[in-house]
């Protein structure tokens, strides 16, 4: 069974849960290109900034003082091609510009004065400019500026989103990505940096895009120019493939039955690095650019590996790697003989992430036949038949997936006692296209069943007490307790849907463009499939109702729909057994250290009410 990793079974607090943070943040580490540092961002505190940190020894140094403009972390770091200066992005109140910090320790200068959100960007071989996608006339297109004069030169010009801008490597022509108005499909075209001569080299379709390009990525092109690599879902998983620049039939690069990510040529075009997604555990692989045979060049088994990034000899590739455990930091390994060592190292106390608990990879049967992979967080300190409350935690999504990484909420649930269950419900993304389709059109029906007989699974362990389970999550896990709540009253003893929404119909009118474009994806336009939007929204069962029920949310926007308290209200309209509570000074998700803090003693004090004797 699950287990901690020592004997010594004295408790974490929740402060020293929440001090195990990690150093990197999950921006892309960045080779400089002369190979002797890797540029990162960094989250101190309330600051984000961008650091440096030796390839050989040394400590992590920092470039930027106020890189995170209006406390927004600097996003996309990139170093200038001649390495004299690092940029970013960085914002507030919805805006974003281009920031140059010059790596001699002068102060940095705001690049761009676009007046709007700045989605991707990319240098030019040269350095005498970046191309980049911003929405300043209300749609994302393509921006050529000069650097350093900041001179805008506007490339696109059209509805559909432009996104994604990558050089060829002798200037000659931009690459980017388009979106069709649905986000499902799309185009990669190929244009000179004038914006003239468009042609499609790549059309690609039935790949739903959240991000409205962050999850198909960008069109990186080899260093000889020839060809692109690109993720697609045509196979059935997403794995990386490629295709002509001068277009042409693309090809897998190394075909699997599984979620790839984060490709990366090496220097010389030869080979290509990704990671590889099985059942939660990303390892790092590189795969010959030509006969795509693949070998696993970082994987111990448990952890994500992420971002790899190759060194400009390909000598060797640097990566993010986290464990259930461990916070993620920076890793290198030698792509000759696979050894590898820790870059950075985030000054968590060992004595404190050795009495983490260390959760097993279960899976069980849910009411149709289908296996459900979950993560088992179980306390080891048991006395001879005490019985143990159970949680059900649910991630967001719902196209999402647990995965081997450090889990703060559940570890501190565990630490309080309770055995944590969190399962890959139908529709998470990580097991196949089919897999993450199997609840469109039907959230809070199959998935919600998997959820309980993921409850069943925990009943039926001997340790558990069965008349006091849970169920909580955070957006969609807050909408599956929701739908937990009102679909299948007394299927669980408690809930705390956190940061959820319940009103569909109402909400279509309100929630900003990417959630209308997953609604639209997951449930149908509204005029055609009005029924299924009804039957998914957990707020018109609220009658139903037999659980208590925490509902709670963070102060969010002054425009953001009030979906939380809606159901809280509706709930305590109908005489349920309901708290409910909102987080000031914060987002809709709640993200502040305070407010976390808080909002966790909140909920294991409303769950021990509810689930202890």
């Amino acid at each position: 069974m699950a287990r901690s990793t020592r004997a010594d079974e004295s408790k974490l607090s929740l402060e020293q849960v929440l001090s195990i943070q990690s150093l990197v943040d999950a921006e892309t580490p960045r080779w400089s290109p002369d190979g002797a540092r890797i540029l990162f961002v960094s989250s101190l505190g309330d600051t984000s900034e961008l650091w440096s940190v030796p390839v050989d020894e040394g400590f992590p140094t920092r470039l930027t003082v106020g890189a995170g403009d209006g406390g927004a972390a600097p996003r996309i770091p990139l170093w200038s091609p001649d390495g004299a200066c690092v940029s970013c992005v960085s914002g507030k109140s919805g805006t974003d510009e281009v920031w140059l910090w010059p790596f001699n320790g002068d102060a940095g200068f705001q690049l761009t004065s676009l007046g709007s959100r700045i989605h991707s960007m990319n240098w030019s071989p040269g350095g005498g400019s970046v191309a980049v996608s911003c929405n300043r006339y209300g749609s994302y297109d393509i921006y050529l500026v000069g650097v350093p004069s900041g001179k805008v030169v506007r490339l696109t010009d059209g509805p559909l989103y432009a996104v994604n801008p990558v050089f060829t490597p002798d200037g000659r022509h931009i690459l980017y990505v388009r979106l069709d108005d649905r986000w499902e499909d799309h185009d990669i075209l190929r244009i000179t940096p004038d914006g003239e001569q468009p042609q499609i080299i790549v059309h690609d379709t039935d790949f739903f895009d959240y991000s409205y390009g962050g999850t198909f990525g960008y069109p990186l092109v080899s260093p000889d120019g020839e060809r692109a690599l690109f993720r697609s879902q045509r196979s059935g998983h997403i794995n990386i493939w490629t295709a002509p620049v001068a277009g042409g039939e693309p090809e897998p690069l190394a075909p699997e039955e599984a979620d790839q990510d984060d490709a990366v040529w090496s220097p010389s075009g030869r080979q290509v690095a990704y990671t590889s997604n099985h059942n939660g555990a990303l390892e790092l692989r590189v795969a010959d650019a030509s006969s795509g045979e693949s070998r696993a060049l970082f994987s111990p088994g448990v952890g994500v590996c992420s971002t790899p990034q190759w060194s400009p000899d390909g000598s060797q590739v640097v990566f993010r790697h986290g464990t259930p455990t461990s916070p993620t930091d920076l890793w290198v390994v030698s792509v000759e003989d696979g050894r590898a060592r820790q870059l950075t190292d985030s000054g968590i106390d060992r004595r404190l992430t050795e009495r983490l608990t260390v959760p097993e990879k279960v899976t069980y049967e849910s009411f149709d036949g289908l296996i459900i992979d979950a993560y088992l967080y179980s306390p080891e300190s048991r006395e001879r038949g005490e019985k143990r409350p159970g949680l059900l935690f649910i991630h967001g999504g719902p196209t999402n997936q647990f995965s081997d990484d450090f889990q703060p909420y559940v570890q501190y649930f565990v630490q309080c006692g309770y055995v944590v269950l969190l399962p890959n419900i139908r529709g998470s993304s990580g097991y196949g296209k089919a897999f993450e389709e199997l609840n469109d059109r039907d959230w809070g029906g199959g998935d919600l069943k998997d959820a309980i007989a993921g409850a069943e699974f925990l009943k039926g362990l001997g340790y558990v007490d069965p008349q006091a389970i849970g169920i909580t999550g955070t957006s969609y896990g807050g909408i599956l307790t929701m739908c937990a709540v009102t679909f299948a009253p007394g299927a669980f003893q408690a809930a705390v849907p956190m940061s959820g929404y319940s009103d569909w119909p109402s909400l279509r009118h309100q929630l900003e463009l990417r959630h209308i474009k997953l609604l639209e994806h997951e449930f149908g336009a509204f005029e055609e499939n009005e029924d299924v939007w009804y039957r998914c929204s957990p707020f018109y069962r609220v009658r139903d109702a037999t659980t208590p029920t925490f509902v709670l949310h963070g102060e969010g926007r002054e425009d953001w729909p009030e979906t939380s308290r809606d159901f809280a209200v509706e709930m305590k309209r109908h005489y349920k057994t309901t708290e409910y509570k909102v987080y000031p000074n914060d987002g809709f998700y709640v993200g502040t250290p305070p407010n976390v803090r808080q909002m966790l003693l909140d909920v294991a004090d409303f769950l021990d009410r509810f689930l202890r004797d």
